[in-house]
């Protein structure tokens, strides 16, 4: 493994890795951040994926969990909002810093919901293949227990929050949740706002599957849209469009270089990152490691 692929590695497991004991004090100062985005409408920042959250009479669905130890303050947070259960929660992808309060909702009453590739993907060890790492396998308790193939919608609280699956882009069971009368959307990790997206091609996620799934968004947004990404703070349609096509610009770089044969090396020394560095690649890929993961999504292409 080459330099820079070793020190993605490092970056990757420090982000992602969801073994709490490992990481004592990890979740000590966690605190959770409330934002109305409409009358029923929230979003919830803490240590993972950003949450959604729909309430009202009918009960919460909420979309992601984050980690479980983080459970008790979600619920507090969520208990300032409503006095109603949780009903659903809607996994965006499989990723732990996404689903692993899972288990804990579930034992409450919540029936966890996603698409089908997520509970085939937490059912088992799942590694994470750019850094060899094995996540899982889940509880049973906190395996998603209604699954949908395309798109499945939530009528609740005046509200009809639709799930709908993208195709191999963050990983291959992706799913984006449109609020059409708050008009918000979630988008899982199909969107790092601010900062360069990491691409699990070992689950099947790709850059082309990525791009596919930013022009559908696009497409159903407007100016007023409330855009919340996976990670990064509350954005909107102009924001995402602008990470749509510096995404679409590096990969296409890259994919020319590729197909002229060049190497990994090559390429990165290239520096077909550099007008977006200053932007984009200050999070925790460097601009190097973002044009590796680029380019290892589009390497099962030329085989």
């Amino acid at each position: 493994m080459t330099k820079v692929l070793a020190a993605l590695a490092a970056a990757l497991m420090l982000a992602a890795a969801p073994d709490a004991t490992a990481q004592a004090d990890r979740f000590a100062k966690v605190e959770i951040k409330t934002t109305k985005l409409a009358d029923n409408v929230y979003m919830l920042e803490g240590e993972g994926g950003n949450i959604g959250v729909c309430a009202g009479d009918d009960g919460v669905l909420l979309i992601d969990d984050q980690f479980g130890p983080l459970t008790g303050r979600i619920l507090a947070a969520i208990r300032s909002i409503s006095d109603k259960p949780v009903r659903f929660v809607v996994n965006t992808h499989w990723h732990y810093d996404h689903t692993s309060g899972n288990e804990n909702f579930a034992r409450a009453g919540a029936v966890i919901v996603a698409h089908e590739n997520v509970r085939k993907r937490l059912a088992v060890v799942q590694p994470i293949e750019f850094f060899k790492k094995p996540y899982g396998p889940m509880p049973p308790a906190g395996l998603p227990a209604l699954t949908f193939t395309d798109t499945m919608t939530f009528q609740m609280n005046g509200e009809e929050a639709t799930a709908f699956h993208a195709p191999n882009a963050h990983t291959d069971g992706d799913a984006i949740v449109h609020l059409r009368k708050a008009n918000v959307v979630h988008m899982g990790d199909i969107y790092f706002a601010g900062i360069y997206p990491f691409i699990d091609f070992g689950t099947g996620g790709s850059v082309h599957g990525y791009i596919a799934a930013l022009d559908r968004v696009l497409a159903l947004a407007d100016d007023a849209t409330k855009i919340i990404p996976g990670h990064g703070p509350l954005s909107n349609r102009k924001e995402l469009k602008d990470y749509r096509d510096m995404l679409a610009t590096v990969s296409a770089r890259i994919e020319k270089m590729m197909n002229a044969g060049k190497s990994l090396q090559e390429i990165i020394a290239a520096q077909p990152t550099r007008e977006f560095d200053a932007v984009w690649g200050k999070g925790f890929l460097k601009p190097e490691q973002f044009v590796a993961v680029v380019y290892l999504s589009l390497a099962p292409r030329r085989k």
